[in-house]
């Protein structure tokens, strides 16, 4: 679960509407039996240890599956941005505002959502520290767009 919502919590640096539009995909993809409002999603990331408000629920494996199709189709959708992020990787000179600005808000919402006295989080606090594994979880999110992305992101959720 871990994993995942860090995933879902980089789809929501880069959508300013984040939880509006995690719902909104839960929706479109007839997701309404598992997910009937935000708040249904929000407690079942708040499974995540690194999280603040962290409650450990049991999840079952629609509900899991369900975060997964949405992080995919979200992923689907926001991959323009997520390319343009990480091509700005590649010339620091002339995005480093698109790279600035992505990993400040990641770290705004670290700040917001999970417990900053953890070693785990704090590595993802620092802003010359966490690049590696922002680079991984963009370029995780860029896989998973493709006709087989469910089954890559969900294989790679499972044996990572």
């Amino acid at each position: 679960m871990e994993k995942l919502d860090l995933l879902l919590l980089i789809l929501e640096t880069i959508d300013l509407n984040g939880i509006q539009s995690l719902y909104a995909l839960s929706n479109k993809l007839n997701l309404n039996d598992v997910f009937p409002n935000k708040v249904s999603i929000w407690k079942l990331r708040n499974n995540n240890p690194l999280r603040k408000s962290h409650m450990t629920n049991n999840i079952k494996s629609k509900e899991f599956d369900g975060l997964i199709q949405i992080t995919v189709e979200m992923s689907r959708y926001l991959y323009p941005y997520i390319r343009e992020i990480l091509q700005s990787i590649e010339d620091p000179e002339m995005n480093s505002i698109i790279w600035n600005d992505f990993n400040n808000r990641f770290v705004e919402l670290i700040n917001e959502r999970f417990n900053t006295n953890s070693m785990r989080v704090k590595k993802l606090l620092n802003r010359t520290g966490n690049d590696e594994i922002l680079i991984k979880s963009l370029l995780t999110l860029s896989l998973c767009i493709s006709d087989r992305g469910y089954q890559k992101l969900r294989t790679l959720l499972f044996h990572c």
